[in-house]
């Protein structure tokens, strides 16, 4: 058996002119994860990110501590879902017939928690076979892309290897619905829990013949070390 640890990047810069570059917590947090991987002796034979900034810098904290620097790989397959351009869309559409969701755009969803109402929203429906927008990039062409992502790396790495893939919130709900044999329409009930920095855990045979899920989103070393260090690491956003 072989080991995947899937992460998802540090807190990027919400609200700021470049929403693609971790804050100064999310660099923390990559720095933590990475003592943290240390300490727990994990180490990995090579390290995969999409190619957005805050997945590579999370990836480049977070190896900086391993006493074998890995390689990295970029894989712009482990991108984060287009939210930018569902929401684009889609959410015209969608505040017709929804009007709880409507009054949440009136009033400007400057805050993290209604915008992640309308990335609900606008996820769910593009996943749906209702959604047939050809504007945007396909539920089925984003999930087939991150299946394949997944089989390669799994194909490149034998047996007693161990691997770190560097994503987003998106792309690891996707993963872990794959790996459990849901569809898209159940996707979404892993994608707003992910924590900044938090870990998957899979084990996968020989090519990828058999994936089986060993943990999902944990982060309780975030928040253990954040005790020790008197900071607060936590964070969804």
């Amino acid at each position: 058996m072989a080991t995947i640890y899937v992460v998802r990047h540090g807190q990027a810069s919400f609200g700021a002119a470049n929403y693609d570059q971790l804050s100064a917590l999310g660099c923390r947090q990559a720095e933590v994860l990475g003592h943290y991987f240390r300490d727990c002796d994990i180490q990995f034979d090579a390290v995969y990110s999409g190619d957005l900034q805050r997945q590579q810098k999370t990836a480049q904290l977070a190896i900086s501590a391993q006493p074998d620097l890995p390689d990295h790989h970029i894989d712009p397959r482990f991108n984060e879902i287009q939210n930018d351009e569902q929401i684009k869309y889609l959410l015209p559409e969608l505040i017709k017939h929804q009007p709880a969701l409507k009054q949440i755009v009136d009033s400007g969803a400057t805050d993290s928690k209604s915008f992640q109402k309308i990335v609900e929203a606008s996820f769910n429906f593009w996943v749906s076979e209702q959604c047939q927008d050809e504007r945007i990039q396909s539920w089925a062409s984003y999930s087939r892309g991150v299946r394949d992502a997944m089989s390669d790396v799994m194909s490149a790495h034998g047996s007693g290897k161990t691997i770190g893939i560097f994503a987003s919130g998106g792309t690891i709900a996707t993963i872990v619905a794959q790996v459990l044999g849901l569809s898209g329409e159940h996707t979404y009930r892993f994608y707003e829990p992910v924590i900044n920095c938090s870990v998957t855990q899979l084990f996968y045979s020989q090519g990828g013949a058999k994936v089986s899920l060993s943990y999902f989103n944990d982060h309780s070393f975030l928040d253990v070390l954040g005790r020790q260090l008197g900071e607060s690491l936590v964070t969804y956003r």
